[in-house]
């Protein structure tokens, strides 16, 4: 026999749990476990003392102070990161600062952050408290985003371009020569052979240029963007008059003194000022290395008239740049490297570059990709920063010392993974007749 209850009303329901327990606060350790979903390839160590990762892991992250929390809770990306260590509220444990390669490429390789659920995330929210949510102001060494570069002009006006090269390339001279060594070549180098040194690896980047262009003695050479006039000595060493242009004044001064000490000044000339100043024309060559990426994309069309401009016909261009793997990705720069860096930066594929050199009237004869040695070069440019970091430390500061060692290991493993790269496009001006005169049929340059 089959029996039903009676309905039941509400007076007759139970009252609501209101007596249940809050969930537990957790500890700074349990939030990152949480984003890292269990998965944190090194020790985590935080103020309030907590800790998290494989005890006996050989790196790890020292969280020291509240402030350090907001930076990391309110910075995008790599920003908050950053922020805090180069602060000092984020400490590394087990590498020098000089070269935090082997951290980065531990969370590279191991670390993936996972979104957690709502009800989780209000308790990690409650957890570190809704004050730790309200941005603060960015460590002094931080140039505000580029919505706020206001006092330079327009993006990749003359004045703005003058601030961001200031920016990064008036440090210090003689920071420079440490990082850099003795060539004082802050771009990619080029290895004969995978143990060669710094110094032999930059001294063939000039020869492999100076052979791609098919300069001899009596040429004439026009350097854009030519740092510390390496390119411009090596040039006028070998009979080419060869003259450079760079918008930092301490590259300026510094190559100057430096073609006086070689005695090369019938030859050799740098010039502080903008490379769309330059009045003189009929070049032999121009070589642009490591000038492109401060440039801005939408300005390559003019880029490259402009260069085309300056070359005599049958004159030969060799454009040398950081690069995306691919031409459809985002140009600017953002987090980390935008705003401590290269400000207002911008990269993009080796197509889009050819693209427009071609649109501009230029022949392209070659292009080789170099990525994997500007990892060897950044290497090296890592080790010369440990070996010096207390005297880099003493001349600019230990957080723009943090800068520097973050950005160039960083850098370094974005080459060997293939997240960014490193083109040479070699190209000819025809005349008027598309006539490229005595150009070789093949490369004629030894690799």
């Amino acid at each position: 026999m089959t029996t039903f209850e009676e309905p039941r009303t509400d007076a007759d329901a139970p009252p609501p749990d209101d007596t249940r327990a809050p969930e537990p606060k957790l500890t700074l350790a349990q939030v990152l476990e949480i984003f890292a979903g269990g998965r944190l390839p090194l020790r985590f160590s935080a103020y309030d003392g907590s800790s998290a990762g494989p005890p006996d892991a050989p790196y790890g992250l020292d969280l020291k102070t509240p402030r350090g929390t907001t930076y990391l809770a309110t910075g995008f990306g790599d920003l908050g990161l950053a922020r805090a260590y180069i602060a000092g509220d984020l400490d590394i444990q087990g590498l020098h600062p000089g070269d935090p390669y082997e951290l980065l490429k531990a969370l590279a390789d191991s670390l993936v952050f996972t979104r957690p659920s709502p009800r989780v995330m209000a308790q990690v929210v409650r957890s570190i408290g809704f004050e730790r949510l309200k941005p603060i102001a960015p460590p002094p060494q931080e140039v505000p985003p580029r919505w706020r570069r206001v006092a330079g002009g327009l993006r990749h006006s003359k004045n703005r371009d003058a601030e961001a090269i200031h920016h990064h390339y008036d440090v210090s001279n003689t920071f420079y020569e440490w990082v850099l060594g003795p060539s004082m070549t802050y771009t990619c180098a080029c290895y004969p052979r995978p143990d060669a040194s710094l110094e032999e690896a930059q001294e063939n980047k000039y020869r492999l240029v100076f052979d791609k262009l098919r300069l001899k003695p009596g040429d004439r050479l026009l350097d854009v963007g030519c740092g510390w006039g390496g390119m411009v000595r090596y040039a006028a060493r070998r009979g080419v008059k060869a003259t450079g242009v760079t918008l930092s004044r301490e590259q300026t001064a510094w190559a100057q003194q430096a073609i006086a000490d070689e005695g090369l000044g019938d030859l050799a000339e740098v010039r502080f000022g903008d490379y769309r100043d330059i009045a003189e024309s009929g070049y032999d060559a121009v070589s642009s290395i490591g000038l492109l990426e401060h440039i801005g994309v939408h300005n390559y069309a003019s880029y490259f008239r402009f260069l085309r401009s300056r070359l005599r016909p049958g004159g030969m261009l060799l454009n040398h740049c950081i690069t995306r793997p691919d031409n459809r990705s985002k140009a600017s720069a953002t987090g980390f490297i935008d705003r401590y860096v290269f400000p207002d930066g911008e990269l993009t594929g080796a197509g889009r570059i050819i693209t427009e050199a071609q649109d501009a009237g230029l022949e392209v004869l070659h292009e080789e990709n170099l990525r994997r040695h500007y990892a060897l070069t950044l290497r090296d440019w890592c080790a010369n920063l440990v070996e010096h970091w207390d005297e880099a430390v003493a001349e600019i500061g230990l957080p723009a010392a943090k800068v520097w060692g973050l950005y160039m290991a960083g850098s370094r493993l974005a080459f060997e993974s293939g997240g960014i790269e490193l083109h040479h496009v070699l190209a000819v001006k025809p005349d008027e007749r598309g006539d490229i005169g005595d150009v070789p049929m093949r490369p004629w340059w030894t690799p």
